[in-house]
């Protein structure tokens, strides 16, 4: 499933392209998504001028005039965005008319993503993103937050750093990454893992993130970004995937385990 920095990827790369531009037309090619696409978008759509791209969680938010297209992934999908002739291929669900002849082609083989209109006010409302924790990025995300957050939390503390309702985007191969590199195991409990160590976690987490960000976002693959390139993050993985290999850093074997039904690779020397 494309993470956070696949997300922010993706989001990226399409806004210079359809920024400031007018909708001419939005297509519906098939609109059984895991909700179905509302069948009054597209006549909503036409005349809006593209006012703002947002990215809320792995929620990608184009902002219109008046309304907002919310957009998600969901395990496959892609944006894609395309100048002059164009074969349209099984899997492109929606696209996105401009003016300008560009056009923004919405791509989604398991069809679990979400491609939704919504009034302008109160977007951050809906309740795909009511009660989802902060961005990652945000200041006041830190090792007292988490430490704060965490008391009387029972549950592993890689489970407690992937849940949406403490922090959003920390998805399994960078909570794996991040909790290496700060040296916790990832079974030991939220609640005993002490606020200086939860300072190295929240800064791990902001690094892994923008890092995989910088580099286009983790080659997984379903996931193209923007330009059809996948991103090269995969290859500075420190454990994501390399179960049975030797650490990186101590040289002893890595481990794999099952936490919340997630693969959890992580090395018994380094990580207490």
């Amino acid at each position: 499933m494309p993470e956070l920095p696949e997300v922010e990827t993706t989001k990226r790369g399409v806004e210079p392209h359809i920024l400031n531009k007018t909708i001419e037309h939005l297509a519906i090619h098939n609109a059984n998504l895991r909700w179905p696409i509302p069948v009054e978008m597209a006549p909503l759509c036409s005349g809006q001028s593209v006012t703002r791209v947002a990215r809320r969680a792995k929620y990608i938010i184009v902002e219109l005039n008046e309304y907002c297209l919310l957009i998600h992934l969901g395990m496959s999908g892609s944006l894609r965005i395309i100048r002059g002739s164009y074969q349209r291929l099984k899997h492109d669900h929606v696209e996105l008319f401009f003016a300008d002849q560009t056009r923004m082609v919405f791509n989604d083989p398991r069809r679990f993503g979400c491609y939704f209109i919504l009034p302008h006010a109160g977007w951050r409302e809906h309740d795909l993103l009511n009660g989802l924790g902060p961005e990652p990025f945000d200041n006041t995300v830190d090792g007292s937050y988490f430490y704060s957050t965490a008391r009387n939390k029972v549950v592993a503390v890689k489970n407690f750093v992937m849940d949406q309702r403490i922090v959003v985007g920390v998805g399994n191969i960078y909570a794996n990454e991040a909790l290496f590199k700060a040296g916790i195991h990832p079974k030991r409990q939220a609640s005993k893992v002490s606020r200086q160590r939860y300072h190295s976690l929240a800064r791990h987490i902001k690094e892994t993130l923008q890092a995989a960000i910088e580099m286009g976002g983790t080659t997984l693959r379903d996931f193209v970004n923007s330009d059809g390139q996948p991103g090269y993050f995969q290859q500075t993985l420190q454990v994501y995937g390399r179960a049975g290999q030797s650490c990186r850093v101590c040289h002893t074997k890595l481990r794999e385990i099952r936490l919340g039904q997630r693969t959890t690779v992580y090395c018994p020397q380094c990580q207490r």
